[in-house]
């Protein structure tokens, strides 16, 4: 629970994913058709947030040990980043092809 607080308080994009999951979280049962859809919809929401978590301990963790530039340390605030990105992108594929097949008909 400490590492929840901690990402709420310090954490500005952990703010914002955590709302927009518990506004999306009421949405999987309303997009979603049967328990398969609804889950997989929930999943990936929540799974934005798992993401942003474990990034911000690679940050938290690059941070500790100097403010001084390196190759590494960037490149690692990078990857954690670009995880976030893919897990977004994914959401966003995700629930298009959900609402895509259920409400506009496509497949």
């Amino acid at each position: 629970m400490q590492g929840i607080k901690a990402a709420w308080q310090h954490e500005a994009a952990f703010r914002q994913e955590v709302i927009l999951m518990l506004l999306l979280t009421p949405a999987a049962f309303i997009v979603g058709d049967g328990l398969t859809q609804k889950l997989l919809l929930l999943v990936l929401a929540w799974l934005v947030v798992i993401v942003e978590i474990l990034n911000s301990a690679v940050e938290a963790v690059v941070d500790r040990f100097g403010g001084e530039m390196h190759t590494l340390s960037g490149r690692a605030k990078d990857m954690g980043s670009a995880a976030v990105f893919i897990t977004l992108v994914l959401n966003g594929i995700v629930w298009s092809a959900v609402i895509g097949q259920n409400w506009l008909g496509w497949w």
